[in-house]
């Protein structure tokens, strides 16, 4: 069995940061210090260890080089950590930095937090997480961590093959994933409790050093507090991507003659300028009414996180363009007419784009408007095409609002995409360039494809970037002739 003991930890003769406040000489004049992740108020024995102040057999020159190198260190990872942006950044710099103070190669983590997503590994696969996910709790790598705050508690099965304490359908995992150790440590803090654990893994049967342990144990203290707020952010984030969505339909109509299909990407309330929206309402008369479009601002100088009203406004611009399209909504242009009127009486500080289509199934006849908004695709046997409906102005931005209306009619098996303008400037560096983009892909869809509009919803939000949320929120909605 090997002692896994620190190597690769480089003692520099630079200055380190943070080492003036352990009582280490002050910088030279004219240099700036590094912003210290951590603020030693211990002389650095204290802080890696008391263990590590006795050492008869070593001089004090040594000591402190071994000292300073395990803080460097330290300072190194944190750094990092503090870094990460978003809990799954978070999570996997936990694991990354954890294996490089120990020397494994790879490791899980798992909160406790529900809704938070699957553990998140290093250096597995789907497969081999999934396989570890397996392993009765009381017998796998977090044994007894997950109900613990950082407390001094841990894992250590130094041969997996042959400790008793891995339980067999771990010692069976391990075996077929190639784990010869495992070592882990539970996450939390005294005021949030525990919030997950950690586990590394060697390839062969190894017990890390009480250094390499020891320096894990501080990173992990440190990391505790960190993971609380990414998890406290993530719960904010998974609330309020919920309540938008609820805001959206929870079902699309079925008609004879037509096939519906729609996705919303959200972005986060700290980088969204607006509100997107997508609705599809089966009018009296058996025809159709579909609307895309976005809301802006709250008030002079609205950016990124200024609008944290623009959801609920949303909300109010739906329910009411609802209301206009069972009134009149075999006219575009009044609706969008009647919704400008309303935005200016009741919502003076914002703006939205929008386009409206009403729908004829059994004639396959569409007559639209838009104001301001990017232009809807027809994709047909031969070609896919703009329907230019962008020659106006935004609701809310001028003095009187005007709008031409369009006709078109469509044969069996042809395609109208409504989209919003988060959707067309992730294809490319400008909302024109964009919007060629998002047509082209349109075009070359596969046949296949082209014959389910849910599918090529999902083909165009893979080609354009996945469904992983970005700066702006997207909408597409897909109708196809039957």
């Amino acid at each position: 069995m090997t002692d896994a003991q620190p190597s690769g930890l480089a003692v520099s003769g630079a200055a380190l940061p943070g080492t003036a406040a352990c009582g280490a000489a002050p910088a030279p004049c004219g240099t700036a210090p590094a912003a210290a992740v951590l603020t030693p108020v211990l002389p650095l024995p204290a802080l890696l260890g008391d263990e590590f102040a006795d050492g008869a057999d070593g001089g004090l020159q040594d000591r402190l080089a071994g000292w300073l190198s395990d803080f460097t260190s330290l300072h190194e990872h944190t750094e990092l950590l503090t870094r990460a942006r978003g809990l799954d950044a978070a999570l996997a710099a936990v694991l990354e930095s954890g294996a490089a103070l120990l020397g494994a190669r790879r490791g899980l983590i798992t909160t406790t937090a529900r809704g938070s997503g699957r553990p998140v590994g290093l250096g597995l696969d789907r497969s081999g997480i999934g396989a570890l996910e397996t392993v009765p709790v009381e017998h796998g790598p977090f044994a007894g961590l997950l109900s613990r705050a950082g407390d001094g508690g841990q894992l250590l099965i130094a041969d997996l093959a042959a400790d008793p304490a891995a339980g067999p359908r771990f010692r069976e995992v391990a075996a077929q994933l190639g784990l010869g150790a495992c070592f882990a440590l539970p996450l939390g803090t005294p005021e949030d409790g525990p919030l997950g654990a950690a586990a590394w893994f060697y390839d062969e049967p190894a017990e890390p050093g009480e250094r390499r342990r020891h320096l894990l144990r501080r990173y992990c203290e440190f990391a505790g507090p960190v993971l609380a707020g990414q998890l406290a952010a993530d719960r904010t984030r998974r609330a309020t991507d919920a309540l938008r969505r609820g805001l959206l339909p929870d079902r699309l109509p079925v008609l004879d003659g037509v096939r519906l299909a729609a996705r919303c990407v959200t972005a986060g309330l700290e980088q969204a300028t607006g509100s997107d929206w997508y609705d599809a309402v089966e009018l009296p008369d058996g025809t159709l009414a579909l609307t895309v479009g976005s809301v802006f601002g709250d008030g002079p100088g609205a950016g990124p996180a200024s609008a944290p009203g623009a959801p609920a406004a949303m909300g109010r611009i739906r329910a009411a363009l609802r209301a206009y399209a069972v009134l009149e909504g075999e006219d575009p242009v009044s609706v969008l007419g009647d919704l400008e009127l309303l935005l200016k009486t009741t919502e003076p500080a914002r703006t939205a784009t929008a386009v409206y289509a009403w729908v004829q199934p059994a004639e396959r006849r569409v007559t639209l408007a838009g104001a301001g908004h990017c232009p809807p695709i027809l994709v047909t046997r031969d070609e896919a095409r703009f329907v230019e409906t962008s020659l106006s102005a935004p609701l809310g931005v001028l003095s009187c609002w005007e709008a031409p209306g369009v006709e078109l009619a469509a044969d069996r098996g042809d395609l109208l995409l409504l989209y919003t303008e988060g959707l067309a400037r992730r294809c490319g560096p400008s909302l024109h360039a964009g919007q060629a983009a998002l047509r082209r892909a349109a075009a070359d869809a596969p046949r296949d494809v082209l014959l389910d509009p849910d599918r090529l919803c999902a083909h165009l939000l893979e080609v354009t970037g996945g469904e992983a949320a970005g700066s702006d929120d997207l909408v597409l909605m897909a109708l196809r002739f039957c």
